[in-house]
């Protein structure tokens, strides 16, 4: 899903060229892909709500981070394995820093498959998934 969150810059400037990457990685995984769409003032716990609605296993959540850090065009991707009510950022992990300056989008996509990958492997998400120098790793 895509969200506003504190940044509609971020959004339109980085979700065009992001998506069609994390789609196309995905589908070479054989993968389902559910239809995207936007929540309008969006905060990540309404990841919450969608693994409750809508039962997947992986939620993505691109979402535009707050202005006057780096730069309004700056994105993050929260992901949760089977998310519902009563779920923390415990729960989730996070890529942030999506921009031109920060982290590429290519490498975003790459990185966003490769977690969903790992959290569908372990089934879990959040601290117990960790992102060590490229590599996902269990602690």
């Amino acid at each position: 899903m895509i969200g506003d969150g504190l940044s509609v810059t971020a959004v339109t400037t980085q979700v065009p060229p992001l998506l069609p990457l994390i789609v196309e990685q995905a589908r070479q995984r054989g993968w389902k892909i559910g239809q995207s769409f936007v929540v309008h003032y969006c905060r990540v716990g309404v990841m919450n709500e969608i693994g409750e609605l809508l039962r997947p296993k992986v939620v993505l959540l691109l979402i535009g981070e707050r202005p006057g850090l780096a730069t309004a065009e700056s994105l993050s991707a929260y992901m949760a394995f089977r998310p519902y009510s009563g779920h923390s950022d415990a729960n989730r992990n996070l890529i942030s820093n999506i921009h031109a300056r920060g982290v590429s989008v290519e490498a975003a996509a790459t990185r966003i498959v490769n977690l969903a990958a790992e959290m569908m492997r372990m089934e879990l998400s959040g601290v117990e998934v960790k992102e060590q120098m490229g590599k996902l790793v269990n602690e």
